[in-house]
């Protein structure tokens, strides 16, 4: 019979291991296929559909927008990289969890964390680039994996009081 601690870990572990693959197929996607997500990165930076639908509350953001090309791509890859990051860490936690190594809780929070921030950085640059207005879909999905993500923490956390 398994007790309490140990199913307690192995679901924590679980828990993790579904961010690591949700994360793993994004990072795959936008290295295999970075075009599919760098167009709507670079609409939201240079404020394109909000120029084309909203061109009165263009006029009043136009100077936070971001039109160089190579500048779009840089942050681009660097969003990739961190998702790459954030996966490799997700991935050590899960599997540190499972073995039940001494630094699983630590892996397992850094790689949770990492994965949150991403989110949350998400939702504070597209506030400033007003994704709202054009780009709901994509704002709706990065406030669900950021409450995922602090799901996740909590039960990383309260957990660990266990």
């Amino acid at each position: 019979m398994i007790d309490f601690a140990t199913f307690l870990t192995l679901c924590q572990a679980l828990a993790v291991s579904f961010l690591a693959a949700w994360l793993t197929i994004g990072v795959y996607e936008n290295i295999r296929h970075p075009d599919i997500n760098r167009v709507f990165t670079s609409e939201v930076l240079d404020l394109a559909r909000l120029r084309e639908v909203y061109p009165e509350v263009y006029a009043d953001v136009q100077h936070r927008r971001i039109a160089n090309k190579r500048v779009q791509h840089g942050l681009f890859y660097l969003i990739v990289s961190a998702e790459l990051l954030a996966t490799v860490l997700l991935w050590t936690g899960a599997i540190s969890l499972f073995l039940g190594t001494e630094t699983a809780p630590v892996f397992a929070l850094l790689g949770v964390m990492s994965f949150t921030t991403i989110w949350a950085g998400f939702l504070i640059a597209g506030n400033w680039f007003c994704y709202w207005f054009c780009h709901e879909g994509a704002q709706n999905t990065h406030y669900q994996m950021l409450l995922w993500g602090l799901a996740t923490l909590i039960f990383l956390v309260v957990g660990q009081g266990a």
